[in-house]
């Protein structure tokens, strides 16, 4: 149902590669809540999704960008601005990439090059968005940028690698350009803590299964899914969350605050 919390806002989206990406569904509920925006992934993932399909379904021009690329996001916001006719009111990061957990090498055995290949692609395309923006000044005052983040940034999960300095790093940046940026424009900067999450990526992970199900019997709500996500940025997005900046928002089920539950009880005296 639409409240049209978005509507008259503008943005871009990036990350979206199938149906069950977080990216996939903030742009349902964008376009459902009466906002315009762009979509874009890089080109690579571009061939493997089906984003095509999603930019007809919400009425969205893609403009393909690698995040890492200074020259791709320039383009991007450009392009942005000359389609949609004005400045951006908001932006989701939603990109992460390991090449050393997608080849199965042990946190003891990392390839160097590959952990700065993560680096670069899940957190610092995240600032380089925002930098190029400021430098552009593509975002309109009271804008709202948004990352997507794990609780790995705080806790250890095996075999989450060297994705977890990359969530942590990404969290980081959101406090420090979140502070530039509302000083300057009163723009808005956070991070989304979420829930393992059944999307191509997450899956990937190995173990995940695991992590899937000991996060649903640790939480009083069970896991937040990839729609009530969405539904969570969206809110963000809107002008309901104007003072809210700087921040790792957690949205688990209530998964980082709970020490044990019934459920992990009940199993544990079963073994």
């Amino acid at each position: 149902m639409s409240n049209n919390l978005l509507k008259g806002k503008t943005g871009i989206i990036s990350g979206a590669l199938d149906q069950n990406s977080i990216a996939w569904k903030v742009a349902e509920k964008a376009h459902e809540q009466g906002a315009e925006f762009t979509l874009t992934n890089a080109p690579i993932a571009m061939r493997m999704g089906d984003l095509n399909e999603l930019g007809k379904k919400v009425k969205a021009e893609i403009i393909p960008a690698d995040a890492t690329s200074i020259e791709d996001l320039e383009n991007l916001l450009q392009k942005y601005m000359q389609i949609l006719g004005g400045k951006v009111d908001f932006i989701l990061h939603s990109i992460g990439m390991s090449p050393n957990v997608r080849k199965g090498r042990s946190y003891s055995n990392l390839n160097y090059d590959w952990f700065q290949k993560t680096l670069d692609v899940s957190a610092l395309s995240f600032h380089k968005m925002m930098q190029t923006a400021e430098k552009l000044d593509a975002i309109n005052d009271w804008g709202s940028v948004l990352g997507l983040s794990y609780i790995a940034a705080q806790r250890t999960f095996p075999d989450y690698s060297d994705m977890a300095q990359a969530k942590a790093l990404l969290e980081s940046i959101a406090r420090s350009y979140g502070y530039r940026l509302g000083v300057n424009k009163k723009i808005r900067v956070n991070t989304i803590s979420q829930s393992p999450t059944m999307t191509t990526a997450g899956s990937g992970v190995p173990g995940f299964d695991v992590f899937f199900n000991y996060a649903e019997k640790m939480s009083p709500l069970g896991n937040a899914d990839a729609e009530s996500c969405a539904d969570y940025c969206i809110v963000m997005f809107s002008d309901l969350t104007r003072m809210v900046t700087m921040q790792n928002l957690m949205h688990d089920g209530g998964f980082s605050t709970s020490g044990i539950t019934e459920t992990m009880i009940e199993e544990l005296s079963n073994d």
